[in-house]
């Protein structure tokens, strides 16, 4: 048999290495398209609850910035409640404040004198999520519903200062006759696995009606 004869074709252990390498080859080629895929979820996650936690910690500087509280008129008020989630800060804030009128509801045209409330809430898979309800303070009292503000919170402190030297965990205009001087807000979520604090300061100005 001629050399060229015996050249033909490739024999069984040939094929066996081709195909284990071809299998290796393509388990990496795999296994690089999903972990790029996973790394792109992960940053447009990351990207969409920066995005939540921005316009969260400016709505409530807006809106604390627009509070309104006058000591004739009970239903405006200022208050900032302590309380704890498992021992991580999960303050209540109660805040009557300006709003854009909206256009009319039911008939009705809205105010702009708004209640809102802050609270968090635990669900059913043990994460927390910070809770927002809104309530026309001149219209006649209706049963709203809260409705999720931060999908992804750790916690959530709001504290106060008549000067700007001591802070406070708890507020009460009905307590203290007036607005705090300073209010900071701090929002802590996970970002890879650690706690990472955010703060937003505001500043009430009292108004009347």
């Amino acid at each position: 048999m001629s050399a060229i004869s015996r050249n033909k074709g490739f024999t069984l252990l040939e094929v066996l290495i081709a195909v284990v390498l071809l299998g290796i080859l393509t388990a990496a080629l795999y296994g690089s398209y999903f972990a790029v895929l996973k790394a792109r979820e992960r940053s447009a996650e990351g990207m969409e609850e920066r995005r939540e936690l921005g316009n969260t910690l400016d709505l409530l500087r807006r809106e604390i910035d627009s509070a309104l509280y006058t000591s004739s008129d009970k239903r405006l008020k200022f208050v900032v409640e302590d309380r704890d989630s498992f021992g991580q800060p999960a303050s209540n804030l109660e805040v009557t404040t300006l709003a854009p009128p909206a256009p009319l509801v039911d008939g009705r045209k809205e105010s702009g004198v708004i209640d809102v409330q802050y609270r968090m809430e635990e669900k059913e898979d043990k994460h927390l999520i910070l809770t927002r309800r809104e309530q026309d303070v001149l219209l006649e009292s209706t049963d709203v519903s809260a409705y999720p503000q931060m999908e992804r919170i750790s916690s959530f402190l709001v504290e106060c200062s008549s000067d700007g030297s001591k802070w406070v965990k708890s507020w009460d205009t009905a307590l203290n006759g007036r607005l705090p001087k300073w209010v900071r807000v701090t929002v802590q979520v996970e970002e890879n696995g650690s706690l990472v604090a955010f703060s937003v300061y505001a500043t009430p100005r009292a108004g009347s009606l």
